[in-house]
């Protein structure tokens, strides 16, 4: 897989932990594990196991592309790379590869393996992400900025304010990962999720929990409390999280290309990318590869969350629907998790084309507080009215709010430049600031 089509994932950490050797290395991990767990409960000998172990180790003596041609005839690589792994073990280990198990019961552990190592990267890229939030948001208490709702500038807040939102969102992601992480189980069924082979052989003397519990040990996986062949609750809960920290990341990248405009230029990419046709231009390309996965995420948990409806004890079709979008999503939102990171580190924060938009309505964006002072006085109907053709008088000649409004008689006990001031119109911007940056 070059990546010409994934930019935004190509060579990141969550691409080389999914690649297809990856994914063989998980398959082998899996069936290794397996024995050395029923070596641990005396259900094979140690030598065997280490025989498996050392044999599904050497990934390289596998074919890979091989093993994925195969496949096509069983509907999983499973049983082709089983073949090839007993054909590399010793004779006396080739009865013990695979044994009580069925294929699903290695993908899916393989798969949650594969995620395990994943989420890991994930998490390392949110905190750099984190830490650079609480710095920008920090240092920016205080800067205000105007806000925006329905794309037009409403009252003023603050960057430290937007940047704490951010962060918020990305500490979100990152618990709901934990959460996920820390439960991603094990699967051991057999075929029919009865584990009925290992009770026939008499291997399951000392109860499926202790084989259960060794192979999920072996694997630092959880040992689940049922085979969930057609539960999937475990791979529902893993879309959920993955397409919310697409999403955290994709709200912080949308706010970026949006505030990085040329007319607004509030922000901009430390390190922008350039035109194929303009050389002026430093578009924002991390923050473009972000809202492009963003906006696939969702698609792909939904087909992941559609697998929840799977009929029998072993599903034909949404089991196997899983797996490309499952590594899809854990690269796309890897990708947009290292983006996010190297996009928030570098990026750059112009206050002055700050101030200099907050100045563009003449200090209409305090309206609000204006029309608060006069509502006593006036009532709200004749206060809104009166700032209201006041706003658009000001516009129209092309003055400031305080200048049209320092005749009007209810107001001259009031510094009418002071009180049209964004600057003194935040709210308590800075004390929900403080109190997000509390969070851990």
């Amino acid at each position: 897989m070059s990546g010409l089509f994934a930019p935004g994932s190509v060579g990141s950490p969550a691409a080389d932990a999914t690649s297809d050797r990856a994914f063989l290395e998980a398959l082998l991990a899996a069936e290794s594990a397996l024995v050395r767990a029923r070596a641990a409960v005396g259900l094979a000998p140690p030598d065997v196991a280490a025989a498996v172990t050392e044999a599904a180790a050497d990934v390289g003596r596998f074919d890979a592309e091989d093993i994925a041609s195969r496949a096509r005839e069983s509907g999983n690589p499973v049983i082709p790379l089983v073949a090839a792994l007993t054909s590399a073990v010793p004779a006396e280990a080739a009865a013990h590869v695979h044994r009580g198990a069925t294929s699903q019961d290695i993908l899916d552990s393989a798969l949650m393996l594969l995620s395990a190592r994943t989420l890991d990267l994930i998490l390392a890229d949110l905190a750099r992400t984190e830490r650079a939030l609480a710095h920008l948001a920090s240092a920016h208490r205080d800067t205000v900025m105007p806000g925006r709702t329905l794309t037009q500038h409403a009252v003023p807040t603050t960057f430290g304010l937007k940047a704490a939102g951010w962060r918020s969102l990305v500490l979100d992601a990152r618990d709901r990962l934990i959460d996920v992480r820390a439960g991603l189980p094990a699967q051991l069924g057999g075929a029919a999720g009865t584990l009925a082979s290992f009770r026939t052989e008499g291997e399951f003397g000392r109860g499926g929990e202790a084989l259960l519990s060794a192979f999920a040990r072996e694997l630092a996986l959880c040992a689940p409390v049922l085979p969930w062949h057609t539960l999937r609750t475990p791979v529902a809960d893993l879309a959920s999280a993955l397409v919310l920290t697409a999403g955290a990341h994709g709200k912080l990248a949308a706010d970026v290309l949006t505030l990085s405009r040329t007319e607004i230029a509030e922000l901009s990419e430390g390190e922008g990318g350039g035109s194929s046709a303009m050389p002026h231009k430093a578009n924002p390309v991390r923050a473009t590869l972000i809202a492009a996965a963003a906006r696939r995420a969702p698609g792909l948990a939904a087909t992941l969350h559609a697998s929840l409806v799977a009929e029998d004890e072993r599903p034909a079709g949404a089991w196997h629907a899983e797996w490309e979008p499952l590594r899809d999503l854990l690269r796309l939102t890897g990708g947009a998790a290292r983006e996010g990171a190297e996009l928030v580190a570098g990026l750059r924060v112009h206050t002055d084309a700050m101030r200099g938009n907050l100045a563009r309505t003449g200090g209409s964006i305090t309206s609000e507080r204006v029309a608060a002072l006069l509502t006593p006085v006036l009532g709200g109907t004749a206060a809104k009215k009166l700032l209201t053709e006041a706003a658009t008088r000001a516009h129209a000649e092309g003055r400031t709010l305080a200048s049209v409004l320092a005749s009007e008689p209810a107001l001259r006990e009031f510094d009418v430049t002071a009180l049209t001031d964004p600057a003194h119109y935040t709210g308590y911007a800075g004390e929900l600031t403080d109190r997000a940056l509390e969070r851990r």
